[in-house]
């Protein structure tokens, strides 16, 4: 006969493992009708503790789980290289995993790691996850004790330690950067319209254009849901075709890139009538023609931070924890040859 587990009564009722857990140690918070309701179950199934898991949950196992939503995005390899960094010197292994943006496999490659084989969690939310905005897993996570630092793709709703960059900065300044060099027709282009990073990177491009008193164009707010890169230029010719544009504010390289070609094609020359500025600082951006100014958001900075401050909380033997802290990473423009010398 297969062995009750904590999960099994937690399905059972329909609560957090962690609910379970604290009603079987007669934790206060719980309420009294519930603690005798999962103890009766508990007794009348023969639970038994599954005592070499406590062991593993009290025993630190200086791991850290490192959740990514995508591994081809620069970006995002950047933030890792910068955890790695930190978790090293610290004397920290690490566990990295791929959400492939998935919600499902993000729950449960959680759950598989909080069997004690790690210490705490870095990640960034897939994009299932801030669509669903089903955040009860990290919830559960950290009712067990198990911390958790997000970056980038946060959780706003969720206690936990974040590190995110100035998106709204970012954008603004991108704005402002193009008009002094005579932009007056910008366009704004979004792979990423649906997460919250991108809405910021929005508002910001809204808000630059109110600060350089431009119109702002509806028509050249371009949101692009197709996930195929190759498929970005046909959707940005005939938007070309049948509006001005002088420059372009993107939120990821390919798009950039695609927008850049799609105006050469058209006849514009980059970048001495037509300009090209796009968040990340990756490779394509370094290595396309001519080269692009970009909204660098300091991956490395940003999984270094995240490191130091679960590190942190892990080493932090004080009784009374601290609070939740978000440390937000400041954006810089990095001059290449898409834009003219402002």
């Amino acid at each position: 006969m297969k062995r009750l587990t904590i999960k099994d009564i937690a399905k059972e009722f329909s609560v957090s493992i962690s609910t379970v857990s604290k009603a079987l140690n007669d934790s206060y918070e719980i309420s009294v009708s519930t603690k005798e309701k999962i103890k009766k179950y508990a007794k009348a199934h023969n639970y038994k503790p599954n005592f070499n898991a406590l062991s593993l949950k009290n025993r630190q196992t200086k791991t850290i789980g490192i959740i990514i939503p995508n591994m081809l995005n620069y970006f995002f390899a950047q933030v890792f290289n910068g955890i790695e960094k930190v978790a090293n010197e610290k004397g920290y292994k690490i566990i990295s995993c791929i959400s492939n943006e998935s919600y499902k496999k993000e729950v449960e490659t959680m759950e598989m790691l909080s069997n004690g084989s790690i210490d705490g969690f870095i990640l960034s939310l897939a994009e299932e996850t801030v669509l669903n905005s089903d955040f009860k897993h990290f919830e559960e996570i950290l009712e067990s004790g198990t911390p958790i630092v997000m970056f980038d793709r946060i959780a706003e709703t969720i206690e936990c330690d974040k590190v995110i960059t100035d998106d709204f900065k970012g954008a603004s300044k991108a704005v402002k950067y193009l008009t002094k060099s005579g932009s007056k027709n910008i366009a704004f282009v979004s792979t990423i319209s649906n997460l919250e990073v991108g809405k910021k990177r929005h508002q910001g491009y809204l808000k630059g254009l109110e600060k350089a008193g431009l119109t702002v164009n509806n028509n050249l707010i371009i949101n692009i849901l197709e996930d195929d890169y190759k498929e970005y230029e046909n959707i940005l010719t005939p938007i070309f075709e049948t509006n001005t544009i002088d420059a372009v504010i993107a939120t990821d390289e390919s798009s950039a890139i695609a927008a850049m070609k799609v105006a050469q094609k058209k006849g514009h020359k980059v970048p001495e009538n037509f300009a090209v500025v796009c968040f990340s600082n990756g490779i394509l951006a370094r290595h396309s023609q001519p080269k692009m100014t970009t909204v660098s958001q300091h991956g490395e900075k940003m999984g270094a931070t995240a490191a130091k401050l679960l590190i942190d909380r892990l080493e932090n033997k004080s009784e009374e924890k601290e609070a939740p802290k978000t440390v937000i990473i400041k954006t810089d423009l990095v001059e290449r040859n898409s834009t003219k010398k402002s």
